[in-house]
């Protein structure tokens, strides 16, 4: 495993307390809200999978689903997902998905949130540089949404 092509981290400090960094990640509504889908009604709940449509422009077309596999409150979120899954002609369901770990870290100045993204080996080589480059960009964009959301 190479982790400069496995791995995606991304970090961001939010000069907000952590209860409120935690309420926009784990409360699946106010995820969506900052991230662009719509999860009305739904819950993230570990072993549980959480889906809705897409709000952001172009995208609203497709579904995006999670299987939630940890939540530890105040401190991480986690799932699996299928990284750049947006081809609506396309079963994504066989392919090895990645894990979208979501850290949180109370520090001076406010909450560090990291986001790791891992995995990327397994995605079939065809479509893998593709799904990498298009997720780092859409991390960096999502840290800007969350810091907005929170701010």
């Amino acid at each position: 495993m190479n982790a400069s092509t496995d791995r995606i981290e991304k970090q961001i400090l939010l000069k907000a307390p952590r209860t409120r960094v935690w309420q926009a990640l784990a409360d699946a509504e106010s995820f969506g809200e900052w991230f662009g889908v719509r999860f009305e009604g739904q819950r993230f709940v570990p072993g549980q999978t959480t889906q809705g449509r897409i709000t952001y422009p172009g995208y609203e077309h497709l579904l995006m689903q999670v299987e939630v596999q940890r939540v530890e409150p105040e401190r991480l979120l986690s799932f699996h997902w299928h990284p750049y899954a947006v081809d609506p002609e396309v079963d994504y369901s066989q392919e090895a998905p990645t894990l979208v770990e979501f850290t949180l870290e109370e520090v001076d100045g406010g909450t560090l949130l990291r986001v790791v993204e891992s995995g990327f080996d397994r995605v079939p080589a065809s479509r893998r540089d593709e799904a990498f480059r298009m997720n780092s960009g859409g991390w960096d964009e999502q840290m800007s949404n969350i810091e907005r959301y929170v701010g």
